[in-house]
């Protein structure tokens, strides 16, 4: 059984908090090395807030410690025990590009958007050989044990799967990752039961291929 994805399962320690005494310049200099646009300042091992990249930029003087200006920083974190689609809710909301993970005040880590999003690639089977089915559907026709069976019937298992809604629209999109390159028979099955198929991508075993389109993808979002 596949464990429940928790922040404390996502901390890493690759990107190192600032100090109340570090200055902007230094936290500049971090930011470009460790490729991120935030970063936690403490004192100790009390969270004090994250200072963004702009922040920094509109400073007067940078080269002087953080302590030394008046700061406002915000203080979004993640407790150790939230699930990872909380952490990437947050996230996307504010727009970082980490978030620090807080043992009731006491800074622990953070995590990262690329170790985010590999650890979620790995828990939706995004690696995993298969196919991509989008099924677009009305909210009142949803029943995913019925779209298991389509499935199931047809020899193959559901890997994962997410919904998509739209605001003022009774519609919705699934998508399921299938554990099987040849999805045709599916699909057909689909079509007899009336399920709108909006798209879909079969794998065709070409699981270089999608590892190199995945690396790809980190390596840009990691510019």
């Amino acid at each position: 059984m596949q464990r429940i994805m928790l922040a404390i399962d996502l901390i890493t320690d690759t990107v190192p908090p600032l100090r109340i005494t570090d200055s902007g310049t230094k936290a500049l200099s971090w930011m470009d090395e460790f490729k991120v646009r935030h970063l936690p300042v403490v004192k100790s091992n009390q969270y004090l807030g994250l200072i963004s990249e702009s922040d920094i930029l509109d400073l007067n003087t940078p080269d002087k410690p953080l302590d030394e200006h008046k700061l406002s920083l915000p203080r979004p974190f993640s407790t150790k025990y939230q699930h990872i689609y909380e952490i990437i809710k947050i996230m996307s909301s504010l727009n970082l590009s980490l978030i620090p993970v807080l043992d009731e005040e006491r800074y622990i880590g953070n995590i990262p958007l690329t170790n985010l999003f590999y650890q979620f690639s790995k828990m939706s089977a995004i690696e995993d050989i298969g196919s991509v089915i989008v099924l677009e559907l009305n909210v009142n026709d949803y029943s995913i044990s019925e779209i298991g069976q389509i499935v199931e019937s047809n020899d193959a298992k559901i890997l994962s799967s997410y919904i998509t809604s739209h605001s003022n629209s009774t519609k919705l999109e699934l998508t399921i990752k299938i554990n099987k390159s040849n999805i045709s028979d599916i699909e057909q099955t689909f079509a007899r039961y009336d399920y709108t198929i909006k798209a879909s991508y079969q794998d065709d075993d070409d699981d270089d291929d999608f590892k190199d389109r995945l690396e790809f993808f980190m390596n840009y979002i990691n510019i």
